[in-house]
């Protein structure tokens, strides 16, 4: 995953608007996840530093997490028990265990309690849910409403999506 710049906008002493923080932001190796922002709360708060990385793969509660995540292409090298054994560590890693709660279609299959706001940058994906798939290539977004579902790349290249994950009940 290559590296992104992030800028933050803000406030100088004179409140005029300006450049607060210009980061170059790594990519978590975990699911190829860059989180550029967070905030705790709803409404958020301008003051926030939302900078901090969390690690998570869902919001935090009341909360909102700005990332870009790459799927790579399936791999056929894996057994099907060891790619699951994989996703469950994983999923483990990002505090995210709970989400896994009806793997039979796919070991990628997850549900969190977020509203997502996801596009399509590069690549091509398919979104796997619980009854039909559907393909998607760059500009085409999904609003993901907490449903079981899964990101599957068919193809041979890396697909890279945004999100915007909002908690939700």
């Amino acid at each position: 995953m290559p590296t992104f710049k992030c800028i933050v906008t803000g406030h100088n002493d004179k409140n005029k608007s300006c450049i607060a923080v210009e980061k170059l932001i790594e990519s978590n190796p975990i699911f190829g996840l860059t989180d550029f922002w967070h905030t705790s709360s709803i409404p958020a708060s301008i003051k926030e530093d939302g900078l901090t990385i969390t690690n998570k793969l869902e919001p935090p509660k009341n909360g909102t997490l700005f990332r870009f995540f790459q799927i790579p292409p399936e791999s056929a090298s894996k057994s099907k028990e060891e790619y699951e054994t994989l996703v469950k560590q994983a999923f483990d890693m990002l505090g995210a265990s709970h989400c896994l709660v009806d793997t039979t279609l796919h070991p990628l299959m997850h549900k969190t309690a977020s509203i997502d706001y996801i596009v399509v940058l590069q690549g091509k994906i398919t979104l796997m849910l619980d009854e039909g798939e559907i393909a998607l290539e760059p500009f085409d977004t999904v609003v993901q409403r907490g449903t079981n579902h899964s990101w599957i790349n068919r193809g041979n290249e890396p697909a890279l999506l945004m999100a915007v994950l909002v908690d939700a009940k």
